[in-house]
């Protein structure tokens, strides 16, 4: 009798408290707070990005002067491959370039850093450029390879590289833009 007396005491509490929530919840659920539709109040935040440069940085007048380049893709590489073809053919309207007698070898980038030995290499942002020929690198030959190269804006500076046919290579140094104007 005991435990049936124990079962109908549960039953009671269980169904008191199953009244009290269904009394209580359309009370908290009715806060006072009436729900409305989103409205629009001004446009999202939105950052507008360039389009990607397809020029090369030629001279004239002695100067650094931006012209078009004809390249299928906006890539650092097809740019200073550009750079450098246009020093094999005449340039015309006073246009020239201080690259005469050099080849672009290949460039390398550190963005997206090798593993060496399971180890990441550090992740910076710098451009090598290599560069091939006999002669000096001048100052406006620098220019513009660097200034062609940092219309990539991932690239903080351009390191040059200068391979020779019978000596060893030497870095010309690490260059931004700014100072080569």
């Amino acid at each position: 009798m005991r435990g049936r007396a124990r079962r109908k005491c549960h039953g009671r509490r269980a169904r008191g408290a199953l009244v009290l929530l269904t009394g209580v919840m359309p009370v908290v659920a009715g806060c006072g707070i009436a729900p409305t539709d989103a409205r629009e109040v001004a446009k999202p935040p939105t950052v507008q990005v360039p389009p990607p440069s397809k020029t090369i940085y030629l001279l004239k007048d002695g100067r650094l002067t931006k012209e078009p380049a004809d390249v299928e893709s906006d890539t650092v590489e097809s740019l200073l491959t550009a750079l450098f073809a246009a020093s094999t053919q005449p340039l015309q309207d006073g246009r020239d370039t201080a690259l005469r007698g050099f080849t672009l070898e290949g460039i390398k980038d550190s963005l997206n850093p090798i593993r060496r030995d399971e180890v990441q290499l550090p992740r910076t942002s710098t451009l090598t450029v290599i560069v091939k020929g006999e002669g000096t690198l001048s100052r406006p030959a620098k220019a513009q390879i660097v200034c062609t190269a940092q219309q990539e804006a991932a690239f903080e500076q351009v390191k040059i590289v200068h391979r020779y046919e019978n000596r060893p290579s030497t870095v010309e140094g690490r260059f931004i833009c700014g100072d080569l104007k």
